[in-house]
């Protein structure tokens, strides 16, 4: 029989800050891992997180869920669209985002 496993991201299996307004917090359950991101008002993943990448725009397929504060996200090819609190997304790869307002900007991930 399996057991029940419990994790909080107030004690995460690991925590980044690939740049000084964004904040990356992971929980690892053996091979699946729920990232919990955090940018502080003012991010932009092309002012914060092009460098790290080394890329034009964002490489990274994403699903995830808007825990709160806005995301605004613009596409290479021009497409835009807002996500609030408590939209789930599916962004490929190949934008640019940044959060929208004076709150933080909260997400959740499931890298696949």
């Amino acid at each position: 029989m399996s057991n029940m496993t419990k994790k909080n991201f107030d004690q995460p299996d690991d925590i980044m800050k690939p740049a000084e307004k964004i904040q990356m917090a992971t929980v690892m359950f053996s091979n699946v891992k729920v990232q919990r991101f955090t940018g502080q008002p003012g991010w932009q993943w092309s002012k914060d997180l092009k460098a790290v990448f080394k890329t034009e725009s964002c490489p990274i397929d994403h699903v995830l869920y808007v825990v709160s504060g806005g995301l605004h996200v613009k596409m290479d090819d021009g497409q835009e669209l807002d996500f609030a609190a408590g939209d789930v997304a599916h962004i490929p790869p190949g934008h640019d985002g940044w959060g929208v307002g004076d709150e933080p900007t909260v997400w959740l991930e499931i890298p696949h």
